[in-house]
């Protein structure tokens, strides 16, 4: 059934959303992360009238976003989410890593209430700011919801953390699902699911495929001890040297965001064995804005519908998972 709780807690943890700009007509010479949750909530009239927590979970550019941000608050929604009287967790976020960090504690804490992600594409100060709406709307998302799981609430869409995507690097609408149609909308207020039919009757049921949580004892180890993995292209002239420089420093898994489905230059492909016959984990994507890359037994591990930022998150995981 829909939440009967009506406490919903607020965690900040920076970006545009949080941005000032000098000048009010400037909507990209702004500092992100210069205001306070607590002060985001106060400048949205609208919220007087609910229930709400705000936490400062941390006040960074999301371009910054670092692997202890993503433990403490991992911890904090879980902390917050086993509280009975909590309906749900909405988050403000910046929109660079945005996506990455949706699908992370997606996989991590598979929460069976909605933890709803926003942020702006323009900083607080500005003429026409999207961020209040944004928050305003991701609160409405968190209350009346019925289904558990990670989502992501921009310009009135909601979107699953496993499909969001950022798709520009300007527009207010920036975000959208690789594939398929969005979970639902948020109009005047209301929220309208368009994904399936969602009866009222309908206890909270997940969005994403019921993939157990990973769990946050497995990520509670120094970020010192995280595995290294890293992104590369395959593109014109190709030749996989990146891999070898990247072998001699030391790397425990690469992620290569293919041409097409997946498909790699002989060089870099040959580069890609040599680094998994010396244990490196290996994971083919597309660099591709939609679409899975095709499983094979003679080819490269698939990533199959992950993009490449999403499938190092399932790496981490993986090689988190298997040095336990």
């Amino acid at each position: 059934m829909q939440n009967t709780s009506d406490l919903i807690v607020i965690l900040g943890t920076g970006g545009t959303i949080a941005g000032t700009a000098v000048d009010a007509s400037d909507n990209v010479g702004y500092s992100a992360a210069q205001l306070g949750v607590a002060q985001l909530v106060a400048a949205i009239p609208m919220l007087a009238a609910r229930r709400l927590e705000t936490e400062q979970v941390a006040q960074l550019d999301s371009k910054d976003m670092d692997f202890a941000t993503w433990q403490r608050l991992a911890e904090r929604v879980a902390t917050h989410l086993a509280r009975p009287e909590v309906a749900g967790i909405v988050i403000t976020h910046g929109t660079d890593t945005l996506e990455e960090t949706a699908y992370f504690l997606q996989r991590v804490l598979a929460p069976s209430k909605p933890v709803v992600i926003t942020a702006a594409m323009r900083p607080a100060t500005a003429l026409l700011s999207d961020g209040p709406q944004n928050l305003l709307d991701a609160t409405v998302v968190a209350l009346q919801s019925f289904v558990g799981g990670v989502l992501v609430v921009l310009g009135g869409a909601i979107i699953d953390a496993q499909q969001v995507r950022k798709v520009h690097s300007y527009r207010l609408n920036a975000f959208a699902p690789a594939e398929g149609g969005h979970v639902g909308v948020v109009e005047e207020g209301q929220v309208r699911w368009l994904s399936r039919p969602l009866l009222p009757l309908l206890p909270l049921i997940p969005l994403m495929p019921l993939m157990p949580a990973f769990g946050l004892a497995r990520i509670a180890r120094s970020v010192d001890a995280w595995p290294r993995v890293e992104i590369l292209f395959n593109h014109v002239g190709c030749d996989g040297a990146v891999v070898r420089a990247l072998l001699a420093q030391g790397v425990d898994g690469l992620v290569v965001a293919g041409t097409g489905n997946g498909s790699l230059s002989s060089g870099l492909e040959a580069a890609l064995r040599q680094a998994q016959a010396q244990g490196v984990m290996i994971l083919r994507s597309t660099r591709c804005d939609a679409g899975p890359v095709s499983a094979s037994e003679t080819a490269l591990p698939s990533a199959g519908a992950l993009s490449p930022v999403k499938a190092r998150v399932e790496m981490l995981l993986t090689l988190l998972g298997s040095s336990d």
